[in-house]
């Protein structure tokens, strides 16, 4: 009797296996893990076979210790990269599957990127209609200045164009009988001593109208000429004037305090930054002054020989977090990012990290906080370019500005010799 009742229930289904339980590391840079806590807490109620572990690092040792893990086959499941990494990491990463076994409906597609995700991060993190990581926000480079300097000065306003810029730093600007700076109107020209200098640079170039690379991303091409007009030039030109005691717009040079000191401790008036130097600036002085506008457009009538626009361009910097290529579990890993990036979801990640919206259906409702709000209608507007490389662009850019600045090169020269440099990357990246 007994083993007719174990046939008979072998053909009613026989016996089934208990799910076997599912194991996520995740790693991550900058993102404190209280972030993650009550979303992965929610996640692993509904899903209670899987469990994630997300691990913190510091940004100086985080791209070789995944690179190293990689190697070693002990890296995460699920991890962040940089918005300008998929050149360069891009094997290591499973892309979303576009279909699963036994699911009639594939977890994400690329019409629903296009959908929900502003436009430069279908142009980072997606390649031949496949999607290699889903943000959750995306910052921008904005413009901050003492609100205090600017009362004392007169300026009811921050300056919305490269001309008013301009006109700015010169009412800003305070020097001693012999030249030195004493006050500067804004952290702007050189490279070491001022954060993100290169995105700077690069935001220039973007709003110039500058074609960083061909068509096929297979060569820069921020030297070239377009029309009559050589835009990259003009673009470093107008960068490195602010560290040139012969212009009038000179405001800043390699003697200054690094430029976040610096603006904190009002010895510059205004600075351009991301969004994660709030809490920066707000740990270092939290009686600080301080306001956040957009970053100057060049408007219709240009600034200083840069090329009109009536288009608003910003500079994006921000990580995503993929999936690892030799996960074992890439499709529970996909799984859990698809629910992270969903818009409750997002929107619980973006109030824990006080971070700019990537899904549109976000941005609407950030933009009228009060500090968030100027990076949020900023990542509609957002652009950035192909690196074969971050790293080494940014010691190549680092280095053009120093080559104009101390005189070891004109602007031309070194802007194609820049070129040259970043031309050897991308032909390595071809190999």
């Amino acid at each position: 009797m007994g083993l007719l009742v174990f046939f008979l229930f072998r053909g009613l289904g026989g016996i089934t296996k208990a799910p076997q339980p599912v194991y996520l590391q995740f790693w991550g840079v900058y993102d404190n893990p209280s972030y993650y806590a009550d979303i992965i807490r929610a996640y692993e109620k509904i899903n209670p076979t899987v469990h994630i572990n997300y691990r913190l690092f510091s940004f100086a040792d985080y791209e070789k210790q995944l690179v190293d893990a990689f190697a070693a086959g002990t890296g995460p499941d699920i991890w962040l990269m940089h918005n300008t990494w998929l050149p360069k990491h891009g094997d290591k990463i499973q892309p979303l599957p576009q279909a699963i076994p036994d699911q009639k409906q594939p977890l994400f597609t690329i019409k629903d990127f296009q959908d929900q995700f502003i436009d430069v991060t279908l142009n980072d993190l997606t390649l031949s209609d496949q999607i290699y990581a889903l943000p959750l926000y995306a910052d921008t480079l904005a413009l901050y200045y003492n609100k205090e300097m600017f009362n004392t000065a007169g300026i009811a306003t921050p300056p919305a164009t490269w001309n008013e810029f301009n006109d700015t730093i010169k009412k800003l600007t305070k020097l001693d009988n012999r030249g030195g700076i004493t006050q500067a109107g804004a952290a702007l020209g050189t490279a070491k001593n001022i954060n993100r200098s290169t995105d700077i640079l690069s935001l220039l170039m973007l709003q110039s109208g500058v074609q960083m690379t061909d068509a096929e991303n297979t060569a820069a091409t921020f030297a070239s000429a377009y029309g009559s007009q050589r835009v990259g030039e003009v673009a470093l030109q107008y960068y490195t004037d602010f560290a040139n005691p012969l212009k009038q717009v000179f405001t800043w040079d390699n003697q200054q305090h690094y430029s976040v000191d610096a603006f904190v401790e009002g010895r510059a008036a205004m600075m351009l930054n991301y969004s994660h130097q709030i809490l920066t600036l707000r740990a270092k002085a939290p009686r600080f002054n301080f306001t956040i506008a957009p970053v100057p457009q060049l408007g219709p009538t240009g600034a200083e020989g840069l090329a009109e626009t009536q288009t608003a361009v910003n500079y994006a910097n921000y990580w995503a977090p993929t999936v690892a290529k030799q996960s074992k579990n890439a499709v529970e890993a996909w799984k859990f990012l698809v629910y992270l990036s969903s818009a409750e979801t997002a929107k619980q990640y973006l109030a824990a990290a006080s971070r700019p919206a990537a899904r549109r259906d976000l941005i609407a409702a950030q933009i009228t906080e009060p500090e968030i709000g100027v990076f949020a209608k900023q990542a509609l507007s957002a652009r950035s370019w192909y690196q074969a490389d971050n790293n080494e662009i940014e010691a190549i850019f680092a280095e053009m500005i120093d080559d104009v600045n101390f005189g070891r090169a004109s602007i031309r020269d070194a802007l194609q010799s820049a070129e040259s440099k970043v031309n050897v990357l991308m032909q390595k990246n071809r190999r």
